[in-house]
């Protein structure tokens, strides 16, 4: 044999441990990586199935769904992907012929569309007794544009007793009392409610419509002083040791000696 020719026996021989090597490397790699994805995040989902989620949480809550609430329930997805499948949902609920998503109180509500709802209250029309009287109407406009804002100052923008009515709205839960206003006698402050916007499907109070469009609606003359912008006045907390009940006071009786 040729001095300069290999033995193939022996060039298999000195392969084979590069060989095994080669191999056993290649196997603690395919280890490591099976590690690496078993230990590493869940892959995204797309962003159908995630408007699917979406789209079911909002319509099973009881309440306006907020983003916060949402991004706890996702929090295993990324914010940014939840958000958008939020922002996508909106956008197919556009063209829906009857219902829409609708940002109340500070979260997401699927409801049906305003102008259908005439013929939604035929299915609910047991409920027509349970409508506020015009004066409730009155003086809840007051609040709302005027909040915080006292029993007497009430009354004398509508120029009647309203502690009648303001029971009635408290029971209800659309107003409650935020305060004390710091004055002598330091009466009760009112303000609307979480449930005033779910009731008037507002986002918050700066949705409200303008003061005029709201007296055409309900058919009074807004007298002058509600048209006025609300000078901030220092208000005092509710005492200390628990907040009045909403609805379980004396409205009449709400000013301390």
């Amino acid at each position: 044999m040729n001095e300069h020719e290999e033995n193939p026996i022996d060039a298999e021989a000195t392969d084979a441990p590069a060989a095994a090597e080669g191999g056993e490397v290649t196997a603690e790699m395919a280890a490591i990586e099976a590690d690496a994805v078993g230990e590493g995040e869940k892959p995204r989902m797309d962003l159908a199935q995630l408007k699917a989620i979406v789209e079911a949480l909002v319509y099973a809550s009881p309440e306006p769904l907020t983003p916060k609430m949402l991004l706890k329930l996702l929090a295993d997805e990324p914010k940014e992907d939840v958000l958008a499948a939020v922002e996508a949902l909106k956008q197919d609920y556009e063209s829906r012929p009857g219902l829409h998503m609708a940002e109340v109180a500070g979260g997401y509500q699927i409801t049906t569309r305003p102008e259908l709802h005439d013929w939604v209250r035929r299915l609910f029309h047991e409920r027509t007794t349970q409508k506020l009287s015009v004066a409730a109407l009155e003086t809840l406009s007051v609040i709302a544009y005027k909040q915080p804002i006292t029993q007497a100052e009430i009354g004398e923008i509508r120029g009647v007793n309203a502690s009648g009515v303001l029971s009635t709205l408290l029971e209800r839960h659309l107003i409650k009392i935020v305060g004390r206003k710091n004055v002598i006698g330091r009466p009760f402050l009112y303000g609307t409610t979480k449930e005033f916007l779910i009731r008037f499907g507002l986002k918050d109070v700066n949705d409200l419509p303008k003061i005029e469009d709201m007296a055409q609606q309900l058919g009074f003359e807004p007298p002058p002083v509600l048209m006025e912008r609300a000078v901030p006045e220092e208000m005092l907390p509710l005492e200390e040791g628990g907040e009045e009940p909403e609805g379980g006071n004396d409205p009449a009786g709400d000013e301390q000696p």
